[in-house]
């Protein structure tokens, strides 16, 4: 008999700098998300730490480290703290929507002006409106990019402030990647906004889980994650909460980044990051 699914095959990466850890080299493992059947393959795999990157699913797999964990929120039981409440009111007026992963003009020059903002010299500040489109448009499962607009004079929707590549699996939203206006100050908090945002519409369709990508330990452009409860951790013996007290600790710990700790330093990407996709061609 012949099985119904082939089994993928499974291929590493090259060393490279890690992005995350200065002085750390990072290794990936990789699997072409292809065939009638790659929207299950990437739901299994994402179950174990796989992330998606165009028509590619992959995961840390370094030598000499472990320190990029797999999170994801459950949002049945989240409730927003203070400070992310006042968020949801500051920007309970932007309109949003579930648009075809088709990449437009206007989202490149939002991205763009992000990346110059918050990520300059980083993977991805390279990339051309045609990269753009190869990570928005280039994809075997079911993706949608959420638009997140001012309203405009007429009601209607307005001014691009925002926008997240979306993965809609079995069990919950991936966020595979966001961007937003960093120089909106009368919005302040967009990025978290967003998840915000995915974890209101991951409970109202019941989903149970929104996927974070890796909060790594040790680098503070990660440290963001901890901020919503209860978060799940991948373990050996697989996911399970943070106790309070361990993530209380984490979030106490969380102080804003200067510019330069933000930034990242020269390598790959690990964290649904659509940079350097390159090194996940086969000879």
């Amino acid at each position: 008999m012949t099985a119904p699914v082939r089994f993928p095959r499974f291929f590493v990466t090259s060393p490279a700098p890690c992005p995350y850890l200065p002085g750390k080299t990072e290794r990936k493992v990789f699997t072409e998300l292809k065939g009638p059947h790659s929207e299950q393959l990437n739901d299994a795999l994402s179950r174990i730490g796989f992330r998606r990157s165009q028509t590619v699913a992959y995961r840390p797999s370094c030598v000499d480290c472990r320190a990029c964990i797999s999170v994801r929120v459950v949002a049945h039981d989240f409730r927003p703290s203070a400070t992310q409440r006042k968020n949801l009111r500051r920007n309970d007026d932007l309109m949003s929507s579930e648009c075809r992963p088709w990449a437009t003009a206007e989202q490149f020059e939002l991205l763009q002006k992000y990346l110059a903002s918050r990520h300059p010299g980083g993977g991805m500040a390279a990339m051309d409106e045609v990269d753009y489109a190869d990570m928005v448009e280039h994809t075997s499962v079911s993706s949608f990019v959420i638009e997140y607009r001012e309203a405009g004079e007429d009601g209607r929707p307005g001014r691009l402030v925002a926008a997240c590549l979306t993965d809609r699996q079995a069990d919950g939203l991936s966020m595979i990647y966001s961007f937003y206006d960093p120089d909106c100050e009368a919005r302040s908090g967009l990025g978290n906004f967003v998840i915000l945002d995915h974890i209101r519409r991951s409970a109202e369709a019941g989903l149970p889980y929104v996927y974070l990508g890796y909060w790594v330990d040790g680098s503070p452009r990660m440290q963001y994650k901890v901020r919503y409860r209860p978060l799940e951790k991948l373990g050996p013996d697989g996911w399970s909460r943070f106790g309070d007290e361990e993530q209380a600790g984490l979030i106490s710990a969380v102080t804003a980044p200067s510019r330069q700790d933000a930034q990242p330093v020269d390598g790959g990407c690990k964290d649904g990051t659509p940079g350097g996709h390159h090194q996940y061609k086969l000879a």
